[in-house]
């Protein structure tokens, strides 16, 4: 019997959202699945299948966050989104009325924060149980995640309940992203306060800067933090 690799399809992976990765990573690429052939390798064995889950739900159409990410670049390169280093964005917010914006989930902003910080989680755990959310439960699962995200549908409307359109506002995640080209990364890194920062920016909101090397950094400096008990 031999066992055979399979790259999960597009349609497949659409029930990973970058989310089901670490927040470090949002370009993961879908893992590797088996399949299993008793007549030997794949490309000897006509009855091959790869173990995946094929018309499960049917997944929402694609939302402004799901974008490409080139896409969600070029848009914040071209409304002259900045990115500013810990140092800068901590000025900023005492000497200049900086609003900063942490993405993270609610739970790691409880644990520990810049002083004066809004928390507005972009990703929340699920919490349908639509045909399509079951699909994605169960995903998460099967790869031994209890705890799988999904886009926070209420964003853009939780942030306007907090924050006018003429905020100023510096928008932080964990690890940042970039979008500064590399040899290694020629488009950057996308990340949550990236996309964070997209949504604003398509929304409305003149005023937007991104946190560079994310909170971690923040905190590796040892600069202000708080606390929620």
């Amino acid at each position: 019997m031999a066992i055979a690799a399979s790259t999960l399809p597009h349609s497949y992976s659409a029930a990973f959202p970058y989310s089901f990765t670490h927040s470090k990573n949002p370009n993961f690429q879908p893992p590797t699945v088996l399949g299993i052939c008793s007549k030997g390798p794949r490309s000897y064995c006509p009855l091959f299948r790869p173990i995946i889950i094929k018309n499960a739900a049917t997944k929402p159409a694609k939302s402004p966050a799901e974008e490409d990410w080139k896409v969600k670049r070029e848009y914040l390169l071209k409304k002259r989104v900045r990115s500013v280093d810990v140092k800068e964005a901590l000025r900023l917010q005492q000497e200049n009325g900086f609003v900063i914006l942490d993405v993270r989930p609610s739970a790691e902003f409880k644990e520990a924060h810049p002083p004066g910080a809004i928390n507005v989680q972009i990703y929340r755990l699920i919490k349908e149980w639509t045909a399509w959310d079951i699909a994605r439960r169960a995903a998460f699962a099967f790869f031994g995640i209890f705890s799988g995200t999904e886009e926070n549908p209420d964003f853009i409307q939780d942030v306007e309940s907090k924050l006018d359109k003429s905020a100023k506002i510096i928008v932080a995640c964990q690890f940042g992203g970039t979008m500064r080209p590399s040899q290694n990364l020629p488009e950057g890194q996308q990340s949550r306060s990236l996309i964070a920062a997209y949504l604003l920016v398509l929304n409305g909101y003149a005023n937007v800067f991104h946190l560079d090397g994310g909170l971690y950094t923040w905190f590796k400096e040892a600069l202000p933090v708080a606390s929620e008990e």
